[in-house]
């Protein structure tokens, strides 16, 4: 299952994607804060459903939808830097939930963004790195020692 998120504060948005998935037969979640300072909790998304508004004002999974483990998760980001940090909101909620998936299993993290909102970013030992970055104008996967050019998987102009 791949999970993904509803677009929002001008996120690039991932709806075409997630269609494209849903058309070739991948089941698709959405995450649900089930509390704070807790991992995120996934739900099936199938189509048709509507998301519902969270106390944080984004979109997410109803609580009476299914719950899902992801295999692939999109992930929303403000920011993101050349070794595969990414700047989130402030709650923690996805370096929590990847760092708690990824004690038991494999999971992939692949940010989602424009290619503008590549920065220098700080980071400590509470974030976890993202395994590929996507934009409009290049995928890039990061592992081990990075060559910005040769781990650049597509590149547009």
């Amino acid at each position: 299952a791949v999970s993904g998120y509803v677009a929002a504060r001008g996120e690039l948005d991932p709806a075409p994607l997630m269609q494209r998935l849903r058309m070739a037969g991948c089941a698709l979640a959405l995450a649900r804060v089930a509390a704070v300072a807790q991992p995120l909790h996934f739900h099936l998304w199938r189509e048709g459903e509507i998301p519902v508004e969270s106390a944080f004002g984004v979109m997410e999974a109803a609580p009476e939808w299914p719950r899902i483990v992801p295999d692939i998760i999109l992930v929303p980001l403000l920011g993101f830097d050349e070794k595969g940090y990414r700047l989130g909101y402030g709650g923690g909620f996805y370096d929590r939930t990847l760092q708690s998936m990824r004690r038991n299993r494999h999971v992939v993290a692949v940010g989602i963004a424009f290619a503008g909102q590549e920065m220098i970013l700080p980071h400590d030992e509470h974030d976890e790195k993202l395994d590929w970055i996507v934009t409009e104008k290049f995928a890039k996967k990061f592992a081990g020692k990075l060559d910005s050019k040769r781990d650049r998987i597509f590149e547009r102009d």
